[in-house]
């Protein structure tokens, strides 16, 4: 046995303790990140420093999601930057990058900033708006290859407009160019808008197109997918699902595709250097969205082309006062076919009353809610084998009903709200706003029973015109069934505005009914609203040289008619921006609504640093606890109110006031 020390049997091996906790060691590199914390308050829209951990080096990448600890609580947040020092002594550590992707593109992010300002919201919001939530399987996922690029389209469809040759080369030879295009009726929309895109992408460059619903977004993709192939397009809408959408998303935003068509958060798709941007009808109100801070499509793309250089095409049948302007100030000219084309390419329009020997034949005709002059244009289109389109401004049955009576409009004795028929004529009527059934109805005015009704729904309207024309199938669209296209057959296909179906070969006779009800709401835009709608179902008709027929029941003394009638949406957006000059509303003017309690309405208020020239309209109630006031300012001075509106909020949010109050700049829906 060899010798050995006897103390070394004993020996027990003591491993090190643990360094001491402390903070982890900050990246050796621009070690500071400046972040927006997620959290909607307005005192802090405001970026915030926080250090980097050594080991987070390689992942805190500027556009990254990350996780800070603010106030003493673990909130989601986007890493904007990174820099080498901080202004702030001691600023905590990032806490988890929670995916190292870069989400938000430096651009974007910009944009974002920009929208938040020029609508008096938050940061954080807009970018709610902007990127899509994560789905952690969808980003593990490899990137694909990108999409060639592709051959420069013919520019044949754009020989009709005069200026719609030298748009196309300007894009093409990617100088900046903006426009107001007016289509012609019947023209097909989404090949003229697919070349527009094509040819940015032939060019190297990209293209956003924004359409307001997911019928448009499929009619719009499948062309541009025909002229550029499937990899080169990406769709982007809300009917995708979550997991389909985000893929979709993280492909353009990883340089797969050039070509983005959606509704109105694809005007933040990630495109790379785009050279188009694009929205189509802007008047639709589905353009303009209903989360803070309310952004309208049309104005976050003309941030987007201001800070990028992009071209701008503001495109539709119809004209908005708003792009009236643009063309009037030269800032987007006008690309529109001469009139000899316009009156080859549209319909006959007759409006209800134009000429006397109408009434000699029908007298009725002025009060009659489906004349015989509308009855003889559906004749003869199903004659023909054609389709016949019927817009009903309403959906359902019988929307509101009134007393047969004394015409006192019929009341819920539970909320006091309208009472309409849903079911059909063998139900009672059922309240609008609380679903309770009033069988045992009674006038408050006069106590008779009897009922009738107020407004006529899509669903009645197709019950009587399927009484009318027996031989004949009545398709409906709208509401949860809207229908994409009808055979070119014969078939009443009653619809409400927005869910008009495409005809093959196009409409034989469309018949806009209930005009009084679009003209006569109390609201702005009312005449550019009934117009746009009508000029969106008319397009859809064959030309007048071909038996093409629009029959509009509406006085047609009425500025908005006369334009339908003489296709001429120019002149009427002409009369509608000179009216809101003389009144001073918007575009005119830059006006915010501010509605909330009156205490909390007095309150911002007060602490609004009023631009010159600013004045303040109302405050009007909107509700029994709540109403509203309007702040206008001249157009020039708008930067300066959404400064005095975030200030004033600010302020409120420091205090925690705990009042909702609702700042809107520029609201479509302003009377």
């Amino acid at each position: 046995m060899p010798d050995t020390d006897p103390d070394a049997l004993f020996t027990v091996e003591v491993p090190a303790p643990p360094p001491p906790k402390g903070r982890p060691e900050p990246a050796a590199r621009l070690p500071v990140a400046k972040v927006y914390v997620d959290v909607p308050l307005a005192h802090l829209d405001q970026l915030f420093d926080y250090l980097v951990p050594a080991r987070f080096d390689a992942e805190a990448v500027p556009g990254a999601r990350v996780r800070v600890r603010f106030a003493g609580q673990l909130v989601d947040a986007f890493l904007i930057e990174r820099v080498a020092r901080s202004e702030h002594k001691n600023p905590s550590f990032l806490d988890k990058v929670i995916s190292p992707e870069p989400v938000l593109a430096p651009e974007i992010a910009a944009l974002c900033r920009a929208v938040a300002d020029r609508y008096a919201g938050a940061m954080i919001d807009v970018l709610r708006l902007a990127v899509p939530p994560r789905h952690a399987r969808v980003e593990a996922e490899p990137p694909g290859e990108p999409a060639p690029v592709p051959a420069a389209p013919p520019a044949d469809g754009w020989a009709e407009y005069p200026r719609g040759r030298a748009f196309l080369d300007a894009i093409r030879s990617g100088r900046q160019a903006n426009a107001v295009w007016q289509a012609l009726p019947g023209e097909d929309w989404p090949a003229r808008l697919a070349e527009v895109a094509v040819t940015a992408a032939s060019a190297g460059r990209g293209a956003v197109l924004v359409v307001p619903d997911h019928r448009d977004v499929a009619r719009l993709h499948a062309a541009c997918v025909a002229l550029a192939g499937e990899d080169a397009v990406v769709a982007l809408s809300a009917d995708l699902g979550p997991a389909k959408r985000y893929r979709a998303w993280l492909r353009v935003r990883r340089g797969g595709a050039r070509i983005v068509v959606g509704t109105r958060a694809a005007a933040y798709a990630p495109v790379a250097d785009p050279g188009v941007l694009v929205i189509w009808d802007d008047g639709d109100d589905q353009h303009a969205d209903q989360r803070s801070p309310y952004p309208h499509v049309r104005e976050v793309l003309i941030e987007r082309a201001r800070l990028g250089g992009a071209g701008v095409l503001v495109a539709g049948f119809a004209r908005t006062a708003e792009a009236q302007l643009l063309a009037e100030s030269g800032w987007a000219p006008q690309i529109i076919a001469g009139r000899d084309r316009v009156r080859a390419s549209a319909p006959r329009v007759s409006a209800v009353g134009e000429h006397d020997s109408q009434l000699a034949r029908d007298p009725a005709a002025r009060t009659a809610r489906i004349p015989s002059l509308a009855f003889d244009a559906a004749r003869a289109s199903i004659k023909a084998g054609r389709p016949v389109l019927v817009q009903v401004p309403r959906r359902g049955y019988v929307p509101a009903v009134t007393c047969q009576d004394c015409r006192t409009p019929a009341r819920c004795r539970r909320c006091a709200g309208p009472l309409g028929l849903v079911g059909g004529p063998d139900r009672p009527p059922v309240c609008r706003w609380c679903a309770t059934p009033a069988a045992d109805f009674r006038c408050s005015a006069c106590g008779s029973r009897r009922l009738r009704a107020a407004v006529v729904g899509a669903k009645r309207t197709a019950e009587e015109l399927g009484r009318a024309f027996a031989d004949v199938p009545v398709r409906t669209s709208g509401a949860a069934e809207v229908l994409a296209r009808v055979d070119a057959e014969p078939a009443l296909v009653v619809a409400t505005p927005g869910a008009e179906p495409v005809a093959d070969g196009g409409y034989g006779a469309a018949l806009l009914l209930d005009g009084w009800a679009l003209l006569s709401r109390a609201d702005l835009r009312a005449a550019e609203e009934a117009l746009r709608r009508w000029m969106t179902a008319a397009a859809l008709v064959r030309p007048g040289g071909d038996g093409g027929r629009v029959v509009v029941v509406a006085d047609s003394a009425l500025p908005a008619v006369q334009a339908l009638v003489r296709w001429d949406p120019v002149w009427h957006a002409d009369l509608e921006l000179s009216g809101r000059v003389e009144l001073g509303f918007p575009p005119a003017v830059r006006m915010a609504s501010v509605e909330g309690s009156p205490d909390a309405v007095a309150t911002l208020l007060a602490e609004l640093r009023m631009p010159a020239g600013g004045e303040v309209l109302g405050p009007v109630p909107v509700a029994e606890t709540r109403e509203r006031v309007l702040v206008r300012v001249p157009r020039a001075r708008g930067r300066e109110l959404t400064e005095a509106l975030n200030h004033a909020q600010r302020g409120r949010a420091m205090r925690k006031d705990q009042e909702p109050l609702r700042v809107r700049v520029d609201p479509l829906d302003l009377i």
